[in-house]
């Protein structure tokens, strides 16, 4: 080989070799440059079934309450404060957040799930299997047993909506007990449509069929004053006629008391 041409050669390989070094160190500081925020994804898994946030309601409590994040490099957030803003709110259950090298950051929730409607006359709320208290929603209501009258709960107390005074969550656990017990029971699932709390704060169930108030008292004694209940309805009732008796009180052991007016 001519040594022009080797030198030509050597010349380009040189060349070849110059501009892999240059490609790789651009693409090498492309890659350490931050990746910055180009959009937000939220997921509001039991959307289906519950409604008490949406995807704006999101968007607006981390523009409120966190700042910006639109633009800003993804290492620079702080995603466990994200989290901590969203479940600030009561009717959140779990949130999580992260980022995705599409540049998006993602927000997943997971919403409270009602067990029980308290209804006072000043307003109401719902509550949780766990004791959780949270609004109600002009948008949305969810299908749950109702109890209204004189409740012995305070809306929006104690830390992000749980009951923390003793009485009241002894109160609530026995008003659970009920629910619980219902919701298990082939008899009584369904047939009380609302529980009513009278002045003297007596338990008062009112089923879904018939003119009969059921006088229960306090939130105790569930299963025995539900065996009276139903002793009524397979042993009085058939006897005396539908409407004949209008209360029917439970409070007293081994008895059943009925009352025409």
């Amino acid at each position: 080989m001519k040594p022009v041409i080797r030198h030509i050669i050597t010349a380009f390989c040189g060349l070849l070799v110059a501009a892999g070094i240059t490609a790789a160190y651009i693409a090498g500081a492309e890659a350490r440059r931050p990746l910055k925020c180009e959009g937000i994804r939220v997921v509001i898994k039991d959307s289906l079934t519950n409604s008490f946030v949406s995807v704006e309601d999101i968007k607006t409590y981390l523009d409120k309450s966190y700042g910006k994040y639109m633009g800003m490099p993804l290492d620079s957030m702080d995603l466990t404060r994200m989290e901590d803003v969203i479940d600030s709110r009561s009717a959140v259950k779990k949130s999580e957040a992260y980022v995705t090298r599409d540049g998006y950051l993602n927000i997943s929730v997971t919403q409270r799930r009602p067990v029980v409607r308290f209804q006072k006359t000043d307003g109401g709320f719902y509550a949780d299997a766990e004791g959780c208290l949270f609004p109600l929603q002009n948008s949305f209501a969810s299908h749950v047993q109702v109890v209204d009258g004189n409740i012995p709960l305070k809306a929006n107390t104690g830390h992000k909506g749980y009951i923390e005074d003793r009485k009241e969550k002894e109160w609530f656990d026995g008003i659970m007990d009920i629910i619980n017990f219902m919701d298990d029971s082939r008899t009584w699932k369904g047939k009380i449509v609302q529980i009513h709390v009278d002045e003297n704060s007596n338990l008062v169930m009112i089923p879904r069929e018939g003119n009969e108030r059921f006088i229960f008292g306090k939130p105790e004694n569930t299963k025995e004053k539900f065996e009276k209940m139903e002793r009524y309805y397979t042993t009085i009732l058939p006897e005396k006629g539908s409407g004949h008796y209008r209360w029917i009180d439970l409070r007293f052991d081994d008895r059943i008391v009925c009352r025409q007016k």
